[in-house]
């Protein structure tokens, strides 16, 4: 089991989905595989069609898992449970995942979301974790 380098980006308003996004892009026009991880199927079915539509022009081939179709060829998978069905290095948590799923992954993105009480608390709970993990997480 590796040690990831952890990065928290800071959102000052909700807007995960779009960052979710400009990072997929940005790791796929690299020739990296990516794993987005989502709370459930309506968030994966929502980024899944906003992945075709948030910016104009733009192209990420990807798929959302939801156990139904065979996603390995995607070069960016969506996924609402701890599944890296196509060999990402990427982790790039739209959901929180165990230290232990963190492991597999060289690269992992999380969010300090600052615009909630609840939000930030949890995410310094993470940074924490992290820490104790023996992770180095930094503030992007």
């Amino acid at each position: 089991m590796g040690k990831p380098s952890i990065e928290f980006i800071k959102l000052e308003r909700p807007e995960k989905a779009l960052h979710l996004c400009e990072l997929a892009a940005d790791f796929h026009e690299h020739g990296q595989r990516v794993l987005l991880t989502v709370n459930g199927d309506n968030q994966g079915v929502t980024l899944d069609r906003f992945l075709w539509t948030w910016r104009k022009g733009a192209f990420v081939p990807h798929c959302f898992d939801n156990g139904a179709v065979d996603c390995s060829d995607e070069p960016v998978v969506i996924v609402n449970e701890e599944r890296n069905s196509n060999g990402a290095r990427i982790l790039i948590m739209g959901k929180p995942c165990s230290v232990g799923f963190l492991r597999q992954f060289d690269r992992v993105i999380d969010f300090a979301e600052t615009y909630e009480d609840d939000l930030l608390q949890a995410s310094r709970r993470r940074f924490a974790q992290y820490r104790e993990a023996g992770f180095d997480p930094r503030m992007r």
